[in-house]
């Protein structure tokens, strides 16, 4: 995983690099805007005009939703990803922090009707995920939903198979979501395959 400084110097490279995987239907970024797309459907379609983005990046989505008028607050670890960020959303809630360490204590009793994380669970491990995903649902309204988007994958067998196909491409330093197996702790999950490497995940708040 790269560190906050890493992700300081891709900031401005960040954007290209994710089109081009794209527009090639490569992993790992196959079906990026798809997913991003599907995010967006998703919160537009509810009611809720609160999000939480965690690791925003250069706020590809939460900018556009910033444009539609929702309440957007957004976690990162980058400044200079925060900085780009900034300048698109200036009256957005912006907090420096690894949420590998849990949310902000300045979230505490907090909640959201959507909260969105792209392309940034896979740095933690399975345990962790778990974990964090439970926090998460504490900070969820009633009838809100996490979304996830990011290299996931129906099964452990789907998994490897898109390993195999990437070969060397592959980056075996991140941990990626296998819906089957995280539905588990989140029985009520919701998953669908965007494309060869890319999917969508949808877990409620608890009744």
């Amino acid at each position: 995983m790269l560190s906050s400084k890493g992700f300081d110097l891709w900031a401005d490279n960040y954007d290209r690099t994710v089109h081009l995987s794209d527009q090639d239907d490569s992993y790992p970024f196959a079906g990026y805007k798809q997913v991003l797309g599907r995010i967006y459907e998703t919160i537009r379609a509810g009611e809720g005009r609160r999000v939480m983005d965690i690791g925003f990046g250069t706020a590809v989505l939460t900018a556009r939703l910033y444009a539609d008028g929702y309440t957007i607050t957004g976690i990162d670890f980058s400044e200079k990803m925060i900085a780009i960020a900034s300048e698109k959303m200036p009256a957005a809630v912006l907090i420096r922090h690894d949420f590998s360490n849990g949310l902000p204590a300045s979230l505490d009793g907090q909640q959201f009707d959507s909260i969105v994380c792209t392309y940034a669970i896979h740095h933690l491990t399975d345990e962790a995920k778990i974990r964090f995903l439970t926090d998460l649902q504490r900070h969820l309204a009633p009838g809100g939903k996490i979304l996830l988007g990011d290299v996931a994958f129906s099964t452990r067998q789907a998994l490897e198979a898109c390993k195999a196909r990437s070969g060397p491409n592959w980056d075996d330093d991140e941990i990626y979501l296998v819906a089957d197996e995280l539905s588990a702790a989140f029985p009520e999950l919701v998953f669908e395959q965007i494309s060869h490497c890319a999917g969508f995940i949808c877990i409620p708040a608890k009744k």
